[in-house]
């Protein structure tokens, strides 16, 4: 029964926790100035946390989606069990529809229906399908926590002494909760002592990289150096670089991946130089039912995202833009994705099997 699953407790730094019917967001468009915790009320204030970046990285929104049906669910408790599903599953909708790229949101949408028949079949009240659902959002956040920790152990296969890695975007603990993917690979090995230093893509038009990688790894003593996105090129020839590894929003069945904007860039340069290039993921980020990259959607963002920075023009008032917010780069660039499951190499179409579901 619900009852008896384990809870999400908060511990200090959490960027996601859930406490006395209060959902937590730490707002990341106030980094790394101030620490600011948001607390949304109702699923459209979740969505507007996510479409607006202050919650972003693919399992976090993935876990605060699943928060939102719950807060959904718990703005229609007093009209029984059948408003109460209501409400959920039109919290399920609209949370599905504000980022259609990462696969974990999708990930997290689908437990918490399946929530919702399992609430049904068992004839919950609307208090008893609350608590299920409570459970199953915290569920979520507690399976996150520990693929991750998996994930950033068995990614140390990859990461050898003294090198110098090159990550892009932000794949931290912000962008999951408590170990991170990508970035949660290098904060490992630095704890574990092997001598890396980062280079950290400054990552435009939002600057994650700049504004919460770095952050992430100067709270935690890694070395690191900042630099813009154009210079990666240029580090790569002078032998600066020995590894690429970035995170992942889906990841299709041939291997091919979408990721932030850039990565694609980054792969390729890579490919050239003779850099080996890594994908740190979960299982909740394959999509063994899209088949290739061709296949996924890819959010396009607000223009002004483009033409300003840091609230300053940047460009003419009525530049026309593009600002796709990810990329999709082809299997055939990638050395190994790291996963809970172990370090998967190609052939991808028959590695990423291991999450498929019997």
């Amino acid at each position: 029964m619900a009852a008896s699953a384990p809870t999400l407790e908060y511990k200090p730094g959490d960027s996601i926790y859930f406490e006395d019917d209060t959902l937590h967001l730490l707002d990341q468009t106030a980094l790394p100035s101030l620490i600011v915790y948001l607390e949304p009320t109702t699923p459209a204030e979740v969505i507007d946390a996510m479409k607006r970046l202050a919650v972003r990285g693919a399992m976090a929104i993935g876990i605060a989606g699943a928060y939102g049906v719950l807060l959904g669910a718990l703005g229609a408790r007093g009209r029984g069990a059948e408003g109460v599903t209501a409400a959920s599953r039109e919290a399920i909708v609209s949370i599905g529809a504000s980022r259609p790229t990462a696969r974990n949101l999708f990930w997290a949408l689908e437990r918490m229906e399946r929530a919702l028949g399992e609430g049904a079949s068992a004839g919950d009240d609307a208090s008893a399908l609350i608590e299920r659902l409570h459970a199953k959002a915290d569920e979520v956040a507690l399976d996150t926590i520990e693929t991750n920790r998996k994930l950033v152990e068995s990614g140390q296969e990859v990461i050898s002494e003294g090198k110098g890695i090159l990550t892009h975007c932000n794949s931290g603990p912000l962008a999951a909760l408590r170990y991170g993917t990508a970035v949660g690979v290098l904060m490992e090995a630095h704890r574990l002592g092997k001598g890396i230093h980062v280079y950290v893509d400054e990552t435009r038009p939002l600057l994650q990289g700049s504004r919460l990688t770095a952050w992430e790894l100067g709270n935690a003593g890694v070395p690191y150096t900042l630099i813009t996105d154009g210079a990666a090129a240029f580090l790569m020839q002078q032998g600066r670089i020995d590894a690429v590894i970035t995170g992942a929003d889906r990841i299709a069945a041939n291997g091919d991946f979408a990721n932030k904007i850039g990565t694609y860039g980054v792969a390729v340069l890579a490919h050239v130089h003779g850099i080996p290039f890594y994908v740190a993921a979960p299982g909740s980020t394959v999509d063994l039912e899209c088949p290739s990259g061709s296949d996924i959607v890819i959010e396009e963002r607000d223009p002004g995202e483009v033409r300003n920075c840091g609230g300053q023009p940047t460009a003419p008032r009525a530049a026309p833009v593009y600002n796709p917010a990810f990329d999709v780069t082809p299997a055939q660039y990638v050395q190994a994705i790291l996963t809970e499951r172990g370090v998967l190499r190609p052939p991808f179409a028959e590695s990423l099997k291991v999450f498929q579901v019997s």
